[in-house]
């Protein structure tokens, strides 16, 4: 399969080195160009590529970014991508640590309804649950005991479908966890989230998943409105 990965940092590098491994043929970028990521393509053999060119690589485009970034993407990244193209968002919303303030999810928002209104394209929530090193050396073969599941959420089931196979790939698990106004329930703060449920647990997990976000994860005074992105 030809992949896409926007963001080379510790869920979108691990990712790349993953995911050629198992010999899919794997595009990255991130925001400071190809070149910077000459060490990266010959550890992994990813290719490294500009943004609009990973957002065109193939079957699968995974963005892995901090939100607060979304919307410093070039505009109209997606178009012309091909309907079938199944768009990934591994991130994850820290207005205190990281991202500032943005309003929409302050005031309800799910963090990925609000990537894919500014994407203009339907996603998929996936990856962002687990720790990088646990991606990079926890998957086990199918059918093992206690193999760590991963939620997986989004409107188009297809495109879950395909995401879950890639997971069953990497030697996790995927659990339908809904469309993506439901992705909340995978977000910080949630039972899954960092946790290493298998399936049950995941499922579990989800269902006892509260909306209300804990005030550590919420903006505060001390966080400022995030300049354009709101």
């Amino acid at each position: 399969m030809r992949i896409g990965i926007i963001g080379a940092g510790k869920i979108g590098g691990t990712l790349a080195r993953r995911l050629s491994a198992l010999g899919h043929e794997v595009s990255i970028a991130n925001s400071r160009g190809p070149e910077t990521l000459a060490s990266l393509a010959r550890e992994t053999g990813a290719r490294p590529v500009t943004v609009e060119e990973a957002a065109r690589a193939g079957d699968v485009v995974i963005v892995s970014i901090p939100v607060k970034n979304i919307s410093l993407l070039p505009p109209g990244l997606f178009e012309g991508v091909a309907e079938n193209v199944v768009v990934v968002d591994t991130g994850n919303y820290y207005p205190q640590q990281r991202d500032g303030r943005i309003d929409p999810i302050e005031n309800g928002a799910t963090e990925t309804r609000w990537v894919a209104d500014r994407l203009g394209r339907p996603v998929v929530k996936a990856f962002n649950n687990i720790y990088a090193q646990h991606l990079l050396e926890h998957g086990k073969p199918k059918g093992t005991p206690g193999r760590i599941a991963l939620p997986v959420a989004g409107d188009d089931r297809r495109a879950k479908e395909v995401v879950i196979r890639l997971l069953d790939e990497l030697g996790f698990d995927g659990v339908d966890a809904g469309g993506l106004d439901e992705s909340w329930r995978q977000q910080p703060g949630t039972p899954v989230y960092g946790t290493d449920f298998d399936a049950e647990g995941v499922r579990r997990g989800l269902a006892e998943a509260k909306p209300e976000r804990k005030p550590a994860l919420r903006a505060t005074a001390d966080s400022p409105p995030t300049a354009g992105r709101n």
